[in-house]
Parts: C-alpha cells; structure tokens; sequence
C-alpha cells in the first residue's frame, strides 16, 4: 500500500499551480504555431505552397537560400530598401522617443514647476487614445507644411510616447532617491551634470526598456506610413509586403510565387526584433520590474 504522507510525516499536497502550468504551455503553443508556419513555409516554392500538403512540415524541397536571393532581387531589389527604411524609422523613432521621455519623465519625477500635475494628467489621457485614431488628423496637419510622403511623417509622429514618459516618470521617482540627487547639487554638480553623472546610471534599465520598447513599435508601424507616404521607396518592410499582399490577392492567378516571397519576407523582417529582444531582455525585464518593486 501506497501512503499519502511524506517521509517527514507531511500530507503530500496537490501541486496548485499545475492548472497555471497547463494554462502557460497552451499559450506558448498557440503564440509558436504561427510563427513555425512561417519558418516551415518560407522555405517552399510556390509549387510547394500550393500542393495541399503539411503546411505544418517541410516539403522535399527545402530551399531556403534560393527563395532569400530571389526575395532581394525582385523587383529591383525593393525589399533591402524596405528593411533599411524600417531600420532607419525604428533606430530615428526609437532613439528619439526615448530621449524625449527620459527628459520628461525625470522633470515630471523630480522638478516642481507651475502646471505640473495639469501636463501630467495630459500625459496618462493621451494613453488613453488610441495611435490610430490620431493618424488622419496627424496626416492633414502634415499635408498643410508639406511633409507627406517624406521620411518626416513617418519619424516625427513616432517621436511622442506618453507610455515612455509614463514609464520613466515611475521608475525616476522610485529608483532615483532625491537625497543623492540633493548631495551632487551640495558638491557643486548642476543639473545636467547631476543627470548624466547621477541619475542617469540608476535609469538605465528603464532607458533600456524604453528604447526597446519604441524601437518595436516603429518597427511595427503600419497604418502611419500606410497614410503617409505614397512612393513605395519611403514604405516600410511592413506596408511594402502589404502591398505585394495586395498585389497577389488581385492576381492570384499569376503571382503565386510572389506568396512565398511574402511568408519569406514576414520571417525576415521579424529577425532583428527577435534578435533585439534576446540580447536586451535583462535590461527590459529589469527595467519593468524594479520600478514597481521599490
């Protein structure tokens, strides 16, 4: 006979967290099946992606370096123009909206000034918008100084984030303790060398984190660009495959190998994202946690 009792003399208790577990392995299914059919897909050929076969398994044929010289070289090579244009927009966007929020969420954190708690509130109500719904506004006014269709109305609009300013405002208040702040000031440091000698090295995590964070939303970036730019040069890797997308769906009859190069260029174009998070996400997990645990 089997006892329910432990060698310590301990009623043995039903592991609690197996329904989470469950719950947590179901996810990770869900969320990598679409991404396994692209990597699966992306290395048939046409006669291969419209056989009827396993979508969810590799054919005989498997040819990825083949299809990667054919996606660079189509048309010109368009689709290298469109990684480095979503390169430039992420790096241009995310830098910079970064920037903005670690000097707003620090002034917010640590400076009393008339209006303050008035800006604030503006700030966390700007969350409450959704980016989309600014994009048709945000396009007329462009249109009125004439920087449609320029590298500018992808890259200006990218440069505000109330989550980034939000973010680091949290994690300034928390991390950065004004007795320090207070001690630079009484050696003789000013303010922006107390910053950039001082705060600035506590904040890094949640700089870090922000950055990342902008970075992947430019580099995701559609409706914007959509609205904005109409010379196929300026578009982003995400709308450029938009566009053959739409290009297939009304051919279909004679663009089906243009269908691989879409499944190949949606893996491509997720490489450096993934790649970005890999080599950050000890910052971006410090990042979000410590400002909330102190």
């Amino acid at each position: 006979m089997t006892s329910d009792r432990s060698p310590a003399g301990t009623r043995r208790r039903p592991n609690r967290n197996l329904p989470l577990h469950l719950l947590l392995a179901f996810l990770v299914v869900y969320f990598l099946v679409p991404f396994w059919w692209v990597v699966v897909n992306s290395s048939k050929d046409a006669a291969g992606l419209f056989s009827g076969g396993n979508t969810l398994w590799f054919s005989g044929n498997v040819d990825y370096l083949g299809n990667l010289q054919q996606l660079f070289t189509y048309d010109n090579g368009i689709y290298a123009r469109w990684i480095l244009n979503s390169t430039l927009y992420a790096l241009a966007g995310g830098i910079g909206a970064t920037v903005l929020a670690v000097m707003a969420g620090y002034g917010f954190a640590k400076y009393r000034f008339a209006g303050r708690r008035f800006s604030f509130s503006l700030v966390l109500g700007a969350l409450m918008v959704p980016a989309t719904a600014l994009v048709i506004p945000t396009f007329m006014m462009f249109s009125e100084f004439g920087l449609t269709n320029t590298i500018w109305a992808v890259i200006l609009p990218s440069l505000l984030n109330p989550f980034g300013v939000y973010l680091m405002h949290v994690y300034a208040r928390d991390a950065v303790p004004n007795e320090i702040l207070d001690a630079a000031r009484a050696d003789g440091a000013g303010e922006i060398r107390t910053f950039l000698r001082v705060a600035f090295p506590l904040m890094r995590p949640a700089v870090v984190t922000v950055l990342l964070l902008s970075a992947v939303a430019s580099w995701n970036n559609y409706f914007l660009p959509l609205a904005m730019l109409s010379d196929n040069r300026l578009f982003p890797v995400t709308v450029g495959l938009g566009l053959w997308q739409g290009i297939a769906s009304a051919n279909n009859a004679g663009t089906t190998s243009l269908w691989s190069l879409i499944i190949l260029g949606a893996l491509v174009s997720i490489i450096p994202l993934v790649i970005s998070f890999f080599v950050l996400q000890r910052h971006w997990r410090g990042g979000l946690s410590v400002g909330g645990l102190r």
